[in-house]
């Protein structure tokens, strides 16, 4: 069941069009949302199970990161209600996920070695390597499907963004991945790549999803990247890529139905989130206790009057 299903119009405001993700509830309040980031998680576009603790570690890293970037970049934030849900302003999304890399991995890394020459980074790199600089990798959003590669000459001729904005969402994506990176360096953790969707909000470009998460971002770790490269394996990397990669293990990737998962794996990824929490604030998790009436009465507090 959703955070928010199973609620009367006695005890909360309804009024807001409901909408169940994968990963979040949401109310829309038109120019505000209520959104709740659950303990469910998925993998391959399938819910596959909760993660005690992971709505409301994914929900605090965000706000962290929400308040140590709005220097660089406002953000549609308004405050936090309870540990795990947050009023947002409503804003206008830009229609293109907005990737940024640091190094030569994953599905870039994939393309290169069978073109060479992609994103303009670049020929003569090996796997896993530093990028010269952070490139901004723009996809697709694909509601139904897979996201694809879109160029910059592309994004612009479509339509999809202004160019005087988009030279704006490069500029500010590759700020922000700086800007982290220096952070999380001095923790131990390697951003290696990350996805920011912005949106605009009263004409200004703004952050509007979660920031330098787990779900949302891959890291390595800083001690174990050297060695991994010369011994010629993948970098040992902090994220819910174990799920992933036991799934791949037991031969599935989205089609039918999915096999079994073990407790302990969901153990395991629930130690991956705590540790990102860890390494990013330098600070111990504690969970904040809450319950249905403390969400209904903050929700309603927040709410703006109309």
């Amino acid at each position: 069941m959703g955070v928010f299903e199973g609620f009367s119009s006695d005890e909360l405001d309804l009024s807001g069009r409901f909408i169940r993700g994968k990963v979040r509830d949401i109310l829309d309040y038109g120019s505000h949302l209520v959104i709740t980031t659950t303990d469910r998680i998925s993998a391959f576009d399938h819910v596959l199970g909760v993660v005690p603790e992971k709505g409301e570690i994914l929900h605090q890293l965000s706000v962290f990161w929400f308040q140590q970037t709005q220097h660089l970049l406002p953000n549609a934030l308004v405050g936090t209600i309870g540990p795990r849900t947050a009023l947002m302003r409503k804003a206008k999304p830009l229609p293109v996920e907005i990737i940024v890399r640091g190094y030569l991995t994953g599905s870039v890394l994939r393309d290169y070695e069978k073109a060479m020459h992609i994103w303009g980074i670049p020929s003569g790199l090996t796997p896993h390597q530093q990028l010269p600089h952070p490139f901004v990798t723009p996809t697709t959003k694909a509601y139904e499907g897979h996201d694809e590669p879109i160029s910059k000459n592309e994004i612009i001729k479509r339509g999809l963004v202004e160019g005087d904005v988009w030279e704006q969402v490069e500029l500010k994506a590759v700020a922000l991945f700086e800007y982290a990176q220096n952070l999380l360096n001095k923790n131990g953790l390697l951003l290696v790549d990350t996805k920011y969707e912005m949106g605009l909000l009263d004409g200004q470009l703004v952050l509007i999803d979660e920031v330098h998460t787990p779900d949302s971002s891959r890291f390595w770790y800083a001690n174990n990247y050297l060695q991994d490269r010369k011994d010629g394996v993948q970098p040992r990397q902090l994220d819910k890529e174990v799920l992933r990669s036991w799934l791949l293990a037991q031969n599935w990737m989205g089609d039918g139905d999915p096999p079994t998962i073990p407790q302990q794996v969901f153990d395991e990824v629930r130690s991956r989130y705590l540790e990102a929490w860890q390494a990013t604030t330098a600070q111990d998790f504690v969970p904040s206790p809450w319950n249905r009436q403390t969400l209904v009465q903050e929700i309603t507090r927040w709410l703006p009057k109309n």
